[in-house]
């Protein structure tokens, strides 16, 4: 019996007795118990009461792929390879995996429930617990070889950005060059990662996107962050509509880079810019200014001391506020 299944049946927030329960999975009463006790150890909180059954006293959040295909634009839906998976080790991996399997044409498209080996930026481990947030990766194509992908995971913020303001989020703020903000922390990320010239001119480029969702807790994060539960209570978040909104402007994003380049984007990533006219210190502390932006290449520029514009590349450092 899988413990998804049950945790469906429970889902609804009724109270089940082990006796039905049983019944409807095919399974003993005694293997009811032992899954509810497994539920509980994932983290949902379930009630048992006595003479009645088993509660499930916790919000969930099923992923399930055909809510989110029904609620994409049906010629999107037909172009994709999703696959929506209890536990992977990270997304990005499955994804070259996948397209390694596939090897057709349609845009693979890999959703966990939960990460065990979740990765961000320069290697950092990403938390990735069950149930709470969205981990999602998407297979790109870009023809034009490498020149082309300046500024590529700027547009992904922005489209991440837009596709959470339509959905309730408030103003979303993105940090150069891959994080996404809330004012009260960080929200997600984005991870690029390239698989290489698989013939001449042609790009295959995998883009992780982390969005909290319903986190709560995260003891082991060093800095603030925030979920979208957290900061906007009032809306229903469902993890299902975040990630078709997610793939939709990615998608749509991603075509219009394709032929028009990043120069489209910049104002709009600009707006959203949270270390905009702020000192900042960039290259390990070496290098520090004031931040003006970035250029048409999305490289980020800094005012130094001495009044010179440098621009500061993505894969060279990481900024961050000078305290």
């Amino acid at each position: 019996m899988k413990l998804k299944a049950l945790i469906n049946l429970l889902s609804d927030g009724q109270v089940h007795s082990g006796e039905s329960l049983a019944r409807q999975l095919g399974v003993s009463r005694t293997a009811i118990w032992k899954q509810v006790r497994r539920v509980v150890e994932e983290g949902y909180e379930v009630a048992t009461i006595r003479g009645r059954g088993y509660q499930l006293t916790s919000r969930i959040d099923l992923l399930d792929s055909g809510e989110i295909i029904n609620q994409l634009d049906t010629g999107l839906a037909a172009r994709l390879d999703l696959r929506v998976l209890d536990e992977v080790d990270s997304t990005n991996a499955e994804i070259i995996r996948q397209i390694a399997e596939s090897r057709g044409s349609k845009i693979p498209v890999t959703i966990a429930d939960c990460q065990t080996a979740g990765r961000g930026r320069r290697g950092r481990s990403w938390r990735s617990p069950r149930g709470e947030n969205l981990y999602l990766s998407m297979g790109l194509t870009f023809h034009g070889g490498f020149s082309v992908l300046d500024g590529l995971s700027l547009v992904l913020g922005v489209a991440v950005a837009e596709a959470l303001e339509a959905l309730g989020a408030p103003t979303v703020g993105l940090k150069w060059p891959n994080d996404i903000f809330l004012p009260s922390g960080k929200l997600g990320g984005i991870l690029v990662e390239l698989q290489g010239e698989l013939q001449e001119g042609v790009v295959q480029v995998i883009a992780g996107i982390g969005i909290n969702v319903h986190m709560t807790k995260a003891d082991d994060v060093d800095q603030p962050w925030s979920s979208l539960a957290s900061s906007c209570p009032d809306v229903e978040w469902s993890r299902n509509r975040i990630a078709a909104g997610v793939i939709s402007a990615v998608s749509e994003a991603a075509e219009t880079f394709s032929s028009e380049g990043f120069g489209g984007f910049r104002e709009s990533w600009q707006k959203r810019d949270i270390y905009l006219n702020r000192l900042v210190q960039a290259r390990d502390g070496q290098l520090e200014g004031v931040a003006c932006g970035i250029d048409d290449s999305g490289n980020y520029l800094l005012r130094t001391r001495e009044d010179e514009v440098v621009p500061i590349r993505a894969g060279e450092i990481s900024l961050r506020v000078v305290s």
